[in-house]
Formats: C-alpha cells, structure tokens, sequence
C-alpha cells in the first residue's frame, strides 16, 4: 500500500499520456481500435483511483498520497502532488466522468477520431494535474495545458458555431488565467529561499506551503485576491462571466460539454477553497458580501434565463449558472455545513448535469435537433430513456433522496445559520433559485416526455440500446446512493474542511485582536496563516 500511495498520482497524471502515445502510432483509419484503446486507458485511470477511496484517512486533514521530485530546483519549483479533503472527491468524479465520456462518444464522433480521443486523453491528465498539485507554478501548467484539448473538442468536433464557441471560450479562460500568473508570480519573488543541508537551492519558492506563508501588506493583499479570483469567477461562472458558458456548452459535442460541466466548472470554486480562502483570508472576509451577492445573482439570473431557453442545451448550462451559484454561497458562508454542501453540490451537479447532457445527446443523435418543442410524447416511444431522464431531472432540482437534495439543504442551513450580516436573507433569496428550478426542469421534461406525439419523426425513435444502458445506470445509481447515504462523502471532506474553516477563523481573529476596528487593514502585515 505504501508503494500504491507513493505513485498513484502520478499513474493517474501519466497512464492517459501513455495512452496518447499508444494512439499516435494506430492508424487513423482504425477506428474501433482508437476508441477501444482509449476507453481502456480511461478504464484504468479510473479502476487505480479507486483504492485511493478506501485508502484515505478521513481522521488526517493533511495531504495524502503525496510525492515530490525535483523539476527545476534552481527556480523552487518541484513535482509536487498529493491529496486532501478538498481534492479526493473531485480527483475521483473525474475518473469516473472519462470512461463514461468515451462510451458517449462512440457513435457521435464521425471525423478524425483518433485526434478526438487523445483530446479526451489529455484532458484527462490535465483535469488530475490540477487537483493534486502542491506547487503553484505546477499547478499553473495544469491550469492552462487543459484549455488547449478542450479548445480543440470544441473548435473541431463542434455544431454550427463551434469556432466561436472555443475562441470565446478560450479567451475568456485564458485573460483570466494571466492576471493570476502576475499574481503567482509577484507572490513568488516575495517567498523565501529554499535551504536543504544549509545550501541554497533557489532564492524562492513556488510551494503552496511559501505561499500562504507570506506576511503581506493588505493592500497588495487586495490585488492579489482579485487577480485569483478573477481567473476562478470565469471558470465557475459566476455572472458577469458567465457568457462563455452557455455558447460553448450548446456547441460542444457531448462528451465536451460533460467534461466540461462535470469537471472544468468544479476548478473554479476548489480555486477559491484551495488558494484565495487560504492566502488571503482577511480580504476574503472583508469581500465575503461582493461574492455572496454575485452568487445570488447567478442563481436567480440562471434560473430565469434557464426558463425561457428553447434549446434543452442551452437550459441545462443556465441551470448550471444557478446551481454553481449554490456552490459560491456555501463556499462564502464559512462553516462547515455550507462547506460540505458546496463539495456536495460540486460532486452532484458533476453527476446530474452529466447525464441531463448526455440524454439530450442522445436524442440529438435521433433527431439531430435539441429544441424542446421539435419533441413531446416520448414516454410512449422511449419509456425507458423517459424514466431514466425523469429520475435525472428529479435529482437535478434537489428531490429529497437523490444527491442534488442533500448538497442544497447543507448550504442553505450553513447560510441560515451563518455569522454573516444579513445570513437569513442570502439563505431565503437562494431558496427562491430551489423552486425556480424545479419550474424550469420539470417544465422541459414535461414538454419532452409527455403529451402527444405531434411530429412524426418521434413515432419511430427507438428506446435505449445497451451502450446506452451501460452509459446512464452508472449515473442512477450514484444519484440514489448519494443521496440516500451522503456520509460516504461528508467522512472524506470533514477533517480537511474544519482545519482550514479553523485556520480561517483564527487568522481573522489573530488580525482583529491585534488592530481592532478601523485599523485592522493597517496591521494585517502580521497576519500569518498556518
């Protein structure tokens, strides 16, 4: 087992690679054998990550399965990975979420597979990368190496506007990305030197660990703050930024926008717990009500816009606007209910809103439209698909006993029942996002599965086949067992989340003990996370 936790990471990082170079040398007319191949390869990432489940030690907060090499010493960057409470959830839904996004692939991708796979490969390795890794410039190669292959899915393997779905996309993601690599950088120069035996191996340090060491003045803190935020606000979104969101999601192809939904969103509010919380905790707290009321924005703004969308794919990404907004909300509300409930609802929505892409992808492939009024009376042709959908729907407006339930209720108890000014109103104008979710779901579904059959094309569409079968049971199954037995998740996060809400709180204590009032900014120089 030692051996296991030693290099797992780095299986999980470096198999999807090797499946890369595997399929660079299988012509490209073999097409079976490239999909083969590359549902193998995801098959294996996934089928190592899951001893790191059982291997986990729910009473240790600290990094697990870590590793380190050296990579540039003479810089103070270093291999660095390892694994929290923070991390393990969404490391293993991204596991889980690329085998599924190759069997969805299958028959949907008609052009140049083998450049398709190995997109979803590379994908695969970056979207690991970032979770695990311990050093900050590591991390950063991460960040930005996982925009190129999903530039590609969508630039190449798109609809009608698939250029400019990836172009704005890209640019979006990327302007965002630049102002926290000024930030990473500025913060880098200000960390100490990296001794080993009483030698200097490098003047600075891009470890995690120098990060949050650093004693800043308050007002660089600010900047700081927002220059990470800025890159992780675009990714969540969080309106404003949201307007890339929508277009890409509607032009990708299906496996695009669930990598996308399941795994890329989920970057932007670990980013917040992970680095923003952690190294700035005084301006977090001074800026807790800006985030909070822009999470509000996008719940409500996301749910309505969701209401009116003639496209299911374009509601579906709205809905993801509202619901990452729940995540933000919980994030901000700093205890350890609306905590667990925004890894919850990460990890849930992951899962939902996967599936709600795949089935409408799946009669895509049918009709070759998505607009819900081309559909109506589908339980009578596809009872099956019609269940299946019906219990994907339900657990996406929070139903209680699916997964979507159990993450909302946390954040709006943990938001009831926060220490912040006007708690009670943040938690009750969200609730309002509960119920105007389940109008627009339910209201989709209704207009799909049930009612007539007024367009003939309908009356011939078959029912699932056994792909399919194999590709939506996964996703049934994970909504039923989150949602009736949680603490097989909540266990995983617990002692990570109450050691950094703890080190959160006391850093805000440690500065408003030392300069209470009006001159705490002044003195947060002193200001030291653990």
């Amino acid at each position: 087992m030692e051996t296991y936790s030693a290099i797992v990471l780095s299986l999980l990082i470096f198999v999807p690679l090797a499946g890369v170079a595997i399929l660079s040398f299988i012509p490209r007319s073999q097409e079976n054998t490239i999909k083969t191949v590359t549902l193998g390869v995801a098959s294996l990432v996934f089928i190592l990550s899951v001893p790191m489940y059982f291997a986990y030690d729910i009473s240790n907060p600290d990094m697990q399965f870590a590793y380190i090499a050296n990579w540039i010493p003479n810089w103070g960057a270093y291999y660095s990975i390892g694994v929290d409470g923070l991390s393990l959830l969404l490391i293993l839904l991204t596991t889980f979420i690329m085998p599924l996004a190759v069997i969805a692939s299958w028959k949907s991708v008609h052009f140049h597979v083998k450049g398709f796979m190995i997109s979803l490969l590379l994908l695969d390795a970056g979207m690991v990368g970032v979770f695990c890794a311990r050093d900050m410039l590591l991390f950063y190669v991460f960040w930005e190496a996982m925009l190129v292959p999903m530039y590609l899915i969508i630039g190449i393997w798109g609809h009608e506007q698939r250029i400019r779905a990836a172009v704005t996309f890209f640019i979006y993601t990327m302007a965002g990305s630049l102002f926290m690599l000024v930030a990473i950088i500025y913060m880098y120069f200000q960390t100490a030197a990296v001794v080993v035996d009483g030698t200097v191996i490098s003047n600075h340090s891009f470890a995690i660990q120098s990060f949050m060491a650093l004693q800043l003045p308050y007002d660089t803190q600010v900047y700081l703050f927002w220059a990470f935020a800025l890159a992780f606000m675009v990714k969540v979104p969080m309106f404003p930024f949201h307007t890339w969101l929508p277009l890409a999601h509607v032009e990708a192809p299906t496996a695009g926008s669930v990598d996308l939904a399941a795994i890329l969103l989920k970057m932007g509010p670990y980013g917040f717990m992970r680095f923003c919380i952690s190294f700035f905790p005084a301006v977090s707290e001074q800026y807790t009500p800006v985030i909070i009321v822009l999470a509000l924005v996008g719940i409500i703004y996301g749910a309505l816009v969701a209401m009116v969308q003639p496209d299911a794919k374009k509601l579906i990404a709205y809905s993801s606007v509202s619901h990452l907004g729940f995540v933000m909300l919980g994030i901000y509300s700093m205890n350890i209910q609306s905590w667990q409930g925004a890894m919850l609802i990460m990890v849930g929505h992951g899962i939902s809103t996967s599936a709600l892409f795949l089935m409408v992808g799946l009669l895509y492939d049918r009709r070759h439209t998505r607009l819900i009024e081309e559909f109506g009376g589908l339980w009578k042709v596809m009872p099956v698909f019609s269940v299946i959908f019906m219990i994907v729907c339900l657990s996406s407006l929070g139903l209680p006993g699916t997964n979507g339930f159990v993450g909302e209720f946390l954040v709006l108890i943990g938001s009831f029942n926060s220490s912040l000014d006007h708690a009670r109103l943040y938690a009750t104008i969200a609730m309002l996002g509960v119920i105007l979710g389940a109008v627009y779901l339910l209201w989709m579904y209704q207009r799909i599965a049930f009612g007539e059959i007024k367009n003939e094309k309908n009356k011939s569409l078959k029912d699932l086949s056994l792909r399919e079968y194999a590709l939506l049971i996964p996703f049934v199954l994970l909504i039923f067992w989150f949602g009736v037995y949680p603490k097989t998740l909540t266990d995983k996060t617990e002692a990570t989340m109450q050691k950094n809400l703890k080190s959160y709180k006391t850093a805000i204590e440690n500065v408003k003990t030392t300069a209470p009032g009006s001159e705490m900014k002044k003195n947060v120089n002193n200001l030291q996370v653990k």
